[in-house]
């Protein structure tokens, strides 16, 4: 496939991007390597390999979850600097 400058630009414009002349150039020729690489991967004979699923082998040894009362409500609220009945209050910050 054959990289122009032409598809730079409509890439370009997609991403919301800018590119002088040298960058665009350069980018070409990037996008040219990248190309050549992938066509030279796709000569691979892949018939017989299973896809790849998983990196590894391990599995996640999880611990059940478990709920527990680290700190009552009244607790929590002991130390707010401002406080209502049940919960902490707050300056208000959005205005209309």
């Amino acid at each position: 496939m054959d990289i122009s400058i032409e598809t730079i630009d409509k890439l370009a414009d997609l991403a919301k991007l800018e590119f002088n002349g040298e960058e665009k150039e350069k980018l070409k020729n990037d996008l040219s390597s990248i190309i050549t690489f992938i066509d030279k991967l796709n000569e691979l004979d892949t018939e017989n390999v299973e896809p790849l699923i998983f990196m590894t082998n391990e599995v996640n040894v999880l611990r059940d979850d478990e709920v527990t009362q680290e700190i009552t409500h009244e607790e929590a609220l002991k130390n707010a600097p401002s406080k209502d009945s049940d919960y902490f209050r707050v300056p208000k910050f959005l205005e209309k």
